[in-house]
């Protein structure tokens, strides 16, 4: 396999060569899929955020341009740069063009702190930032140039101000430690030749489900994660007719690809971006846009469900709704069909990879009662018990998984890896599970306190 960044563990090569000739992989990167998305389905809505709405031509130029203008700015491939960005349009075209010109961004939540950023930048050697100047009242720019002058390796502050605000800091564009800001609204340049990039290459990083303070990097590949949002839009049958509200944080991958904002931009849909999980918010947003699909955590449900009658929105256009993150207790899930006419969806699922589904088709009680099976046959789960060894369906174990887009390795994490896999190449997910007998799973907690579908 070619070499991935280094820190991080390939796939062995009769995993690649398997998922290659099954067709798993397809050798296309994100950034050149969002492309041929723009071809295809050009005058569609791809982007919803407030009474801002971009089309998938328009998404493309704006990816094409801005990563030029990183370019332009000094951002080279192979590069790191955190991303802390709330679910703003600006969130989908940062990483793109960051893949786009070969920078790897890691996608970090935007209520992270100094010590978690800091972490980031450190294990990643990032050169770059991106983020809110100020959110909810929190001082982003002060917390990344006190990082940078801590350190030698953030040298690139990008800053985003949302539409309407503008930045307390003025003209700051260089300070002592000889970091560089900038607008990132004026991240613009006309674009210049296309890089040759390869799939098997790290995309992005992800933030890992651990429970230490400092999560560790979860690297995704542009083959693996493509993979992943595929098939997932193919088990919930999305088209581009549908419209996915991502009301959790966007950096989740349960929001990002599960199938997420990259799953329905893969077949044409509308995404609609919410800054809020709030009912109010996020309610009346299905009603105004129509959406069709949405995936949020058990207490956001619940609390969607208890305030529907007080925000009394329309829900009729929904169809499908992915609940994960947390155990679903039983008397949620049966509320969910009859109080908003949609179906419910089950999904465990981890930023290493493991994921795993009740089907469309499931009947009501493994729907109600269950996370389902794994999104791909190539998926392979055992239970184990505190020795390793196989427990028969129905006892509880830990869930092992590796699969085609299940990770072989953290990030720069010798130890940990080789407390967090088996030598065999199975990820030791923390999760207790069960197989019931027809082979769904009950995810029944986390030992570690870790969540899931994050």
């Amino acid at each position: 396999m070619t070499s991935m960044l280094d820190g991080c563990t390939p796939w062995p090569e009769e995993f690649v060569d398997r998922y290659w000739a099954v067709g798993h992989w397809r050798g296309n990167t994100l950034d050149n899929l969002l492309r041929g998305w723009a071809l295809q389905y050009g005058s569609r809505t791809a982007l919803v955020h407030g009474d801002t709405r971009i089309t998938y031509a328009a998404l493309n130029r704006r990816v094409d341009r801005m990563a030029a203008g990183f370019r332009l700015r000094g951002l080279r491939p192979g590069q790191r740069v955190v991303v802390q960005l709330p679910n703003v349009p600006e969130f989908v075209i940062t990483t793109f063009a960051l893949m786009r010109i070969g920078a790897v961004p890691a996608l970090c939540p935007v209520s992270h702190r100094a010590s978690e950023v800091s972490h980031l930048v450190r294990v990643t050697e990032a050169t770059g930032y991106v983020g809110p100047s100020t959110h909810r009242g929190f001082d982003h720019m002060a917390m990344a140039a006190d990082i940078a002058s801590r350190g030698p390796f953030l040298r690139r502050v990008f800053t985003y101000e949302a539409p309407g605000t503008s930045s307390p800091y003025g003209g700051l564009t260089t300070d002592p430690s000889g970091c560089h800001y900038f607008p990132l609204g004026s991240i613009d340049a006309p674009p210049g030749p296309t890089l040759a990039q390869s799939a098997d290459q790290v995309a992005f990083f992800l933030l890992s489900d651990g429970p230490t303070a400092a999560p560790e990097l979860v690297p995704r590949t542009h083959n693996d994660y493509a993979y992943q949002a595929r098939a997932a839009a193919e088990l919930v049958s999305l088209t581009e007719n549908d419209v996915y509200l991502a009301a959790q944080p966007a950096e989740f991958t349960f929001t990002l690809g599960c199938p997420g904002i990259v799953g329905t931009l893969s077949v044409g849909g509308t995404v609609v971006l919410a800054e809020t999980p709030e009912p109010a918010a996020c309610l009346t947003a299905i009603e105004r846009e129509r959406v069709t699909l949405t995936s949020v955590a058990p207490a956001v449900a619940q609390r969607w469900l208890d305030e529907l009658p007080t925000v009394q929105a329309d829900l009729s256009s929904l169809r499908l709704v992915q609940i994960g993150g947390a155990p679903l207790h039983r008397a949620t899930a049966e509320r969910i069909g009859p109080e908003w006419g949609c179906r419910l969806q089950q999904v465990f699922g981890m930023a290493e990879g493991p994921l795993t589904l009740t089907r469309p088709a499931d009947p009501d009680e493994t729907v109600l009662t269950t996370q389902g099976r794994p999104l791909s046959p190539d998926d392979e789960i055992r239970l184990v018990d505190v020795d390793g060894k196989d427990v028969p369906d129905g006892e509880p174990g830990e869930l092992l998984a590796r699969g085609p887009y299940t990770l072989r390795g953290y990030y720069r994490a010798p130890d940990h890896n080789a407390r967090s896999f088996t030598p065999d190449g199975y990820l030791r997910t923390g999760a207790l599970a069960r197989r019931t007998p027809d082979g769904n799973l009950v995810v029944t907690g986390r030992p570690e306190g870790r969540p899931t579908a994050g």
